[in-house]
């Protein structure tokens, strides 16, 4: 069972790049305190992902901070060089948070991996969005099977 609105974030370890290489970013300090709108998808440069998902939140990222969201997180089950490189291809800058969930433990324990092993792409995350408030999941807006809807920017952007 995936992890539910009203539910606590759990403790695990994501990476990002920082100056001297990949940091370790504690899931518990990065939600305390802060209203986040986390989004994930299969994989970095993959073609809905580049094309869609994560431009939509550069594009809307200013409309969201507007409705008091502190902190927008891309995240998936790449390495943070992947993301930083995917970050940089996207021009994201400093409006999303580029977060590497390299061995899909925090992916697994949100209960959103799926095993993309026959398609060549091993254990990724489920495209989905979420907002979080204080470390407590208060939506959750997870795609059915190829879709690519309620997961957009957009749709966050009007659930909130």
């Amino acid at each position: 069972m995936s992890i539910q609105p009203g539910d606590k974030i759990p403790a695990e370890t994501l990476h990002k790049m920082g100056a001297e290489g990949p940091e370790a970013v504690s899931t518990t300090e990065l939600f305390a305190g802060k209203r986040v709108v986390l989004f994930a998808l299969p994989g970095a440069f993959t073609p809905t992902c580049s094309k869609s998902h994560l431009p939509g939140y550069v594009v809307h990222a200013d409309s969201l901070r507007a409705k008091d969201v502190d902190l927008i997180v891309c995240l998936s089950v790449n390495d943070a060089f992947v993301m930083n490189a995917w970050g940089e291809n996207q021009n994201v800058e400093d409006r999303v948070l580029m977060l590497a969930d390299g061995s899909a433990t925090f992916t697994r324990a949100l209960g959103l991996d799926q095993d993309l092993s026959a398609r060549g792409m091993g254990i990724r995350s489920q495209r989905y969005a979420m907002v979080v408030d204080n470390g407590i999941v208060s939506s959750l807006h997870v795609e059915q099977g190829g879709a690519f809807d309620v997961s957009k920017a957009e749709s966050i952007l009007a659930a909130l």
